[in-house]
């Protein structure tokens, strides 16, 4: 999965696969995961926030299942 830079403090880059609405997000300190389920205008929704971190915990963090990559 491709993955796309962010500017944040927390968040290095994501990806998105809007066939499987898979998001996989990888954080400064390494870790790479990916959250599954997350609809297409989450996503979004997330590339237009203007605080990645903030987005990220309050509509993704706890409401989709994830897993680590790896």
């Amino acid at each position: 999965m491709q993955r796309q830079l962010v500017e944040s403090t927390s968040i290095k880059s994501i990806g998105y696969d809007p066939e499987d609405e898979v998001l996989e997000v990888e954080f400064h300190s390494g870790g790479v995961y990916h959250y599954v389920g997350v609809p297409p205008d989450v996503y979004e929704g997330m590339l237009a926030s203007r605080s990645k971190g903030r987005y990220f915990g309050d509509f993704i963090r706890l409401r989709y299942p994830y897993e680590k990559a790896g």
